[in-house]
């Protein structure tokens, strides 16, 4: 299934750098960009993407009220902030406002590409930095990625890395990076510790 994509960001050079990293992309299909709230609105009458990354700050309207408006015209669109900023407040403001998500500018291709396919199934995501900011808040349940409720679910079921590493078709370095983020988000110093706070959290 390709996912649509458009992005509103006032800096040309994210613009750029981000359809750099998605152009090639099979499964993503780019419909292009706007610079400004008023533009995307402009384009939205004409076409709707499956996915809306969206600036923070913007010349005409900051991205916490566009998306507000973005969501309830367009109540299909999803939009995923998309920020230098890590602040907690503002991270939960465009997702109490509608976004489905939130990425920092410097997260990887790899991450970025997660965020559109997890957004796209109706999902939250958001990223490590930004999980890790509403956690520090006292956020009570660690935001995890789809991926790491994966892994969480196969340590739990008592599967060693090299198991889960063939069953989830991923490199044992990559599912130890994985049980290393799960253990930091957990705030758990040991796998025992992290079952037993994933099973009173309900996340397993």
């Amino acid at each position: 299934m390709k996912i649509s994509v458009f992005i509103v960001d006032d800096h040309y050079m994210v613009i750029e750098g981000i359809r750099s990293l998605l152009q090639n992309e099979k499964d993503i299909d780019w419909l292009g960009h706007a610079t400004n709230a008023a533009s995307c609105l402009s384009f939205l009458k004409q076409q709707q993407p499956d996915i809306i990354l969206m600036d923070i700050n913007l010349p005409d309207m900051n991205g916490i009220d566009l998306c507000k408006a973005v969501r309830q015209k367009y109540p299909s669109v999803f939009v995923l902030g998309l920020s230098t900023f890590n602040q907690q407040a503002i991270i939960r403001n465009i997702t109490e406002n509608g976004a489905s998500g939130y990425v920092l500018k410097n997260a990887t291709k790899e991450e970025l590409l997660e965020a559109l396919t997890v957004v796209a199934s109706g999902k939250t995501y958001l990223s490590t930095e930004a999980a890790f900011s509403l956690k520090e808040s006292g956020n009570a349940l660690p935001v995890i990625t789809r991926r790491e409720k994966e892994v969480l679910e196969l340590i739990a079921a008592g599967l060693t890395n090299a198991e889960i590493s063939e069953q989830l078709f991923i490199s044992i370095p990559t599912v130890n990076t994985h049980r290393k983020s799960l253990l930091e988000k957990f705030a758990a110093k040991n796998t025992a510790i992290l079952i037993s706070k994933a099973t009173k959290l309900g996340m397993i």
